[in-house]
């Protein structure tokens, strides 16, 4: 019996992009932020990863180590529309339970779903389902008893997988694994458990819980010797503490008019994502980090915490009196966030006025498309700071 499917679309940025590219489809092909040699490529197709192409590779030694590779910009906002796309047909076999990240999604399978032969067949029907999103668009599929044991299933088989990891063969299933396949165990994990005589996952597996959080100096030792052995642990919905958007300036814009700009762009950005959750926040937080010069942070807090004409003024009061030199890259940070329903209003007109004002700008945006109304100080910026995917927070279609 299973009770969880795991979902992993494969090499997803550069699938969306053969999908739209039919020229490309079977091509070595690598997706970068940018079209110049020194940045680092963000995705890259099957074809590429056979030549030794992936993740973090600078794009200059990736067309040198694969002959013949395209090259070719991110565009997020089709990667966006696409996940959506998939989210709606995985709903025709399914209800997602949890979107973990823009190629990552759980269900809970429940009754008849949990039986073998009934749970294949599903994974089956998901993978066309996908497929009729867009024929490039593969995906792999973990079947397990908890959600960590699923992820860790998907990615035993790519691309196009399909594992399964039945209870009664736990722990024993995992031990042809290396630590470092366990979700949660990164580089220096491993080596701490290297230093503890730890170098196997049947080694892991002798443990007991006691011993397990005593390696880990926290409770998700314990935890890890139930996941191990096919239980679920509820895990806790943990709140919003922060919003935020940074960006690499270009070159172009690494001064002090192009730095305030792309700034102001970016807490336009940010107010309009906070209204839109339905948030406010205490305080906010700029910051540029500088060439050759100690990086410029400034932190206020916020009387009304969804107020972008207000964040807009504060930043420039702050920045007319000593701006940073030699800007690289440009951040803002809204902190102390709480849910805006049942905090107490403004009494003021004029703030009731700005606040009206702020969600007509958010109206006008979203129904005619991002940036259409701005500040008149983003002028030359607005396209200069576009939209990147956070992995595990995948924006509205309606945000785009």
């Amino acid at each position: 019996m299973f009770t969880t499917l795991f979902l992993d679309l494969n090499s997803y940025f550069a699938s969306c992009e053969q999908q739209m590219r039919p020229e490309t489809r079977g091509q070595p092909l690598a997706v970068a932020p940018m079209d110049v040699l020194t940045t680092c490529v963000i995705a890259a197709s099957y074809e590429a990863k056979a030549f030794g192409v992936k993740t973090g590779v600078m794009v200059g030694d990736a067309i040198k180590m694969c002959p013949g590779l395209r090259v070719v910009p991110a565009r997020p906002e089709e990667y966006v529309r696409f996940h959506h796309r998939i989210l709606e047909a995985i709903d025709t076999c399914i209800p997602v339970a949890a979107v973990h990240s823009i190629d990552e999604v759980s269900c809970t399978l429940i009754g008849r779903e949990r039986d073998p032969a009934y749970a294949l067949d599903l994974a089956h029907r998901l993978k066309r389902a996908i497929l009729n999103v867009g024929c490039c668009l593969r995906c792999s599929i973990g079947l397990a008893t908890n959600t960590v044991l699923a992820k860790v299933a998907t990615d035993m088989m790519k691309p196009d997988g399909l594992v399964c990891i039945p209870k009664d063969e736990l722990p024993q299933f995992l031990f042809k694994l290396k630590l470092i396949d366990l979700p949660g165990i990164g580089p220096r994990m491993e080596r701490r458990l290297f230093m503890q005589g730890i170098e196997t996952i049947e080694q892991l597996c002798r443990l007991s819980p006691s011993q397990l959080r005593a390696v880990w100096g926290s409770v998700w030792g314990a935890r890890w010797w139930h996941l191990l052995r096919g239980e679920e642990i509820p895990t806790e919905v943990s709140r919003k503490k922060s919003i935020g958007h940074q960006h690499v300036l270009p070159p172009q814009f690494r001064n002090e008019p192009g730095a305030r700009a792309i700034m102001i762009r970016l807490i336009v950005k940010a107010g309009a994502r906070l209204r839109h959750e339905g948030l406010s926040a205490s305080s906010i937080l700029f910051w540029i980090k500088c060439r050759e010069a100690q990086d410029w942070v400034r932190q206020f807090g916020l009387l009304d915490g969804r107020d972008t004409i207000e964040m807009t003024r504060i930043f420039g009061e702050a920045w007319a009196v000593d701006p940073p030199h030699r800007p690289i890259i440009a951040g803002v940070t809204l902190l102390g966030l709480l849910p805006h329903v049942g905090l107490t209003g403004s009494l003021f007109v004029e703030d009731r006025r700005r606040h009206a004002l702020n969600m007509a700008l958010d109206r006008v945006n979203l129904k005619y498309g991002s940036g259409t109304v701005y500040p008149a100080s983003m002028i030359g910026a607005v396209e200069a700071a576009p939209m990147r995917i956070a992995f595990k927070s995948i924006p509205d279609l309606e945000l785009i």
